[in-house]
């Protein structure tokens, strides 16, 4: 029973959100636009991972870094660079 609650809100939220969107006319550009970003963002930590630029320092591929990244742009991958060094040490 709690998962045919569950997946209704699912549904009717996912119909809402398509309807405001299309309604806006914000389409499909929007899609492209975000998923262009979402790619560079989660390119941008892999480069930094994997290049060898720094040494000793790993920033996980999940959705809070891809999500800060895609949103400040380069900055972010600063940022998180900073505050894993500020948190953690290096």
């Amino acid at each position: 029973m709690k998962s045919l609650i569950l997946g209704s809100v699912l549904v009717v939220s996912l119909l809402g959100l398509i309807i405001i969107l299309f309604r806006k006319r914000i389409g499909l550009s929007f899609f492209t636009s975000f998923g262009i970003h979402l790619v560079l963002a989660a390119v941008g930590i892999y480069v930094v991972n994997y290049s060898g630029w720094i040494t000793g320092t790993y920033i996980p591929l999940n959705p809070a870094t891809i999500g800060t990244v895609s949103i400040l742009g380069l900055p972010g991958v600063g940022l998180l660079l900073g505050l894993k060094n500020s948190l953690f040490g290096s």
